[in-house]
């Protein structure tokens, strides 16, 4: 099962990515599906494809490179870079998703911009800028 998961998020973000097929992604998530952001609500299903689809001209040609992609049981774990063409800013995110029968049911996304990750690695410190 562990592996099944792993190939069907591999899938599904592989056909987004590369021809931003948003269905290929909506084909395999649950109707309860829902997207969980720090600081925010979670977007069920359809708000969070109509969000992926708003995204999809402002990030074209969008490059991503996986540095981890790990499952356990119910949950896959991908950890990437991602960066806009032509020197655009570049991100680092961290990706959990729950599966359930085969459809994923549930995503966490944590962004980084890397080029604040250094910033961030005493974020407990309060005389910090």
């Amino acid at each position: 099962m562990t592996t099944d998961n792993k190939v069907i998020v591999q899938r599904a973000l592989a056909g987004l990515i590369e021809t931003g097929d948003v269905e290929a992604l909506a084909r395999v998530l649950s109707e309860d599906f829902v997207h969980h952001r720090p600081g925010s609500a979670g977007a069920p299903k359809a708000e969070w494809l109509a969000a992926v689809r708003a995204a999809l001209a402002p990030i074209a040609g969008m490059q991503v490179e996986i540095h981890h992609l790990v499952a356990d049981d119910d949950h896959v774990v991908m950890h990437s870079r991602r960066w806009l063409p032509d020197g655009g800013p570049e991100i680092t995110v961290v990706d959990v998703w729950r599966l359930e029968d085969g459809l994923i049911t549930e995503a966490w996304e944590i962004i980084e911009p890397t080029a604040q990750a250094t910033a961030n690695l005493t974020w407990w410190n309060p005389a910090r800028p």
